[in-house]
């Protein structure tokens, strides 16, 4: 028993193949980037944790090496991560199975909280992933004043 219709015979190559629903579907342009806060690479995944001492960020960019990627605080407030990931040079006599790696240029922002130090931010890269450490500013508590009271 098949669970795909059989009007879908024919059109798997190889019995380990997923069926793909957009195979055929037609695309125009070339380029579906998203607008907004990700762009063509929005398989950029990225985490944002707290710690009692900063906001840490960690990127996942594999092969993109590090003069590729631009960290920048933009309007005081705003982290953004930006850079261009390109695939690898088509030969004349390659034969291509299966290119699924995107490529492109990407970019993320993410609006930091009030309570951050913008001017000692660091960055780093090491095996692929983007580090960027947001130190966390001083809390002052009030200060709180006395009053005596009269009567």
């Amino acid at each position: 028993m098949s669970l795909i219709p059989s009007f879908f015979r024919g059109r798997r190559n190889n019995t380990f193949d997923l069926w793909d629903p957009f195979q055929d579907f037609p695309v125009t342009g070339g380029d579906l980037s998203v607008p907004g806060e990700t762009a063509s690479f929005a398989s950029t995944r990225i985490d944002w944790k707290e710690t009692p001492e900063a906001h840490v960020f960690k990127a996942d960019l594999p092969g993109v090496k590090k003069e590729e990627v631009k960290v920048e605080v933009e309007e005081g407030r705003t982290l953004q991560f930006s850079g261009d990931r390109w695939v690898e040079k088509e030969e004349k006599n390659d034969k291509w199975h299966r290119a699924e790696r995107s490529s492109g240029k990407f970019m993320r922002r993410f609006r930091l909280p009030e309570n951050v130090k913008v001017d000692e931010v660091k960055a780093s890269m090491e095996n692929g992933v983007l580090t960027v450490t947001v130190p966390k500013a001083e809390v002052k508590k009030p200060d709180v004043k006395a009053i005596d009271i009269s009567g």
